[in-house]
């Protein structure tokens, strides 16, 4: 889908406040609320936008160890590790990837043990290189990266 300087412009309200209401997203773009309804639903339905969402901070849930860790099989056996990992409560994201490894994978948990918990179920079909996070470094996401015109 091609998108304008006006879908860009509601792309980067909805990024930075995704509970702006249609009265209002119209105000800050200077746009009838009729069009953004309708811009806003073409975005969706072309899947641009995918949905509306919340961030958590996982620190005040007790979860302040974040770790990313490359997974390597041994076995060829992705699919057991894909199933396992689309149910395994503390990963918050995984990606199927080239080079040396297999996939990479966040987990946020409470302590170490979780960690070398989630390394020994895997151990017998697969090789694990584990990598402590100390802080998240802040990066803009604003749209405007994404979209140049």
């Amino acid at each position: 889908m091609k998108c304008d300087k006006i879908d860009n412009l509601i792309l980067k309200e909805l990024q930075n406040n995704s509970r702006l209401s249609i009265r209002e997203l119209s105000k800050r773009i200077n746009l009838s609320a009729p069009s953004v309804t309708e811009r806003v639903r073409r975005l969706e339905d072309s899947g641009v936008i995918e949905g509306y969402t919340i961030k958590i901070n996982k620190k005040k849930l007790g979860l302040g160890i974040d770790c990313i860790i490359k997974v390597t099989m041994k076995n060829g056996e992705y699919e057991r590790f894909k199933a396992f990992i689309k149910e395994y409560e503390r990963s918050e994201w995984c990606y199927r990837i080239a080079g040396n490894g297999c996939f990479i994978v966040k987990l946020s948990v409470k302590s170490l043990e979780e960690i070398e918990a989630f390394i020994n179920v895997i151990s017998s079909y697969a090789l694990t290189e584990t990598m402590i996070a100390f802080s998240e470094v802040d990066i803009n996401n604003c749209i405007d990266k994404f979209l140049k015109e």
